[in-house]
Order: structure tokens, then C-alpha cells, then sequence
């Protein structure tokens, strides 16, 4: 059975190359368009990792994190990795990622090694 990976991306054309190239890694993916449905849908359960747009309008990613892993700690909760997306490559953002709740951060445009090796690491695949 695939494991099942929530991908939440505000723009269309990165959603669909993302979702396009982890559906070719195998993962069932289900797909939001913003960052205020992912806590209650990983509340819900059932998904190995998240997938996560960093900037989006109404609740951006690093929002959206922080309510997820608030969620976990009330409710003493599994920790679902959360793998942040984000055009910016800067110095320091992925660190500021990590810092503000994600487990790792890719840059777009998503490409399948990376997202891969990223996927493979938070979920300790081979």
C-alpha cells in the first residue's frame, strides 16, 4: 500500500509538478491549496509526512506548522514530519525552517531526487 503524503501548495502549477512527482515515487497524495486545512487533516491521521508550501495567503506554512505541532503536543501526539517548499533559497532559510517547526526544507522547482532523498531521510526509507 502507498503511504500517504498531504501536499499543501496555494499555486496550481507547483502543486501539480509536486504532486506529479511524488505520485511518481509512489505516495498516495492528497492535495490542499491552503495551510488552514493541513492541521485538522493531519489531526485526522493517516499521512507518513506533509508536504508544505512555506509562503501561501490566509495561512502560510510556518503557520500552519506551528498549529500542527501545537496539536501534537496537546494531544501527546505522533510526530508527522513535515517537509517545507519554498522558491526562496536564501542563506538561512532552511535553518529557519527547521527552527520554526519543519523537519526539512527543499527549494522549488520541485525535482523527484531531491524531493526523494528528502522524503527518504524524514521517513527513514531506503
Amino acid at each position: 500500500m502507498a503511504r500517504r503524503i498531504l501536499l499543501v501548495d496555494d499555486d496550481r502549477v507547483s502543486r501539480l509538478l509536486t504532486q506529479t512527482v511524488l505520485e511518481q515515487l509512489g505516495y498516495e497524495v492528497t492535495v490542499l491549496n491552503d495551510g488552514s486545512g493541513a492541521a485538522d487533516a493531519v489531526s485526522a491521521g493517516g499521512f507518513a509526512a506533509v508536504v508544505m508550501d512555506c509562503q501561501m495567503p490566509n495561512m502560510d506554512g510556518f503557520e500552519a506548522t506551528a498549529e500542527i505541532r501545537r496539536r501534537e503536543r496537546a494531544s501527546a501526539g505522533t510526530h508527522t514530519p513535515i517537509l517545507g517548499l519554498s522558491s526562496r533559497d536564501m542563506r538561512g532559510d532552511d535553518e529557519a525552517a527547521l527552527a520554526r517547526g519543519m523537519d526539512a526544507y527543499v527549494t522549488k522547482p520541485v525535482r523527484g531526487p531531491k524531493l526523494k532523498a528528502a522524503l527518504q531521510a524524514l521517513l527513514g526509507e531506503t
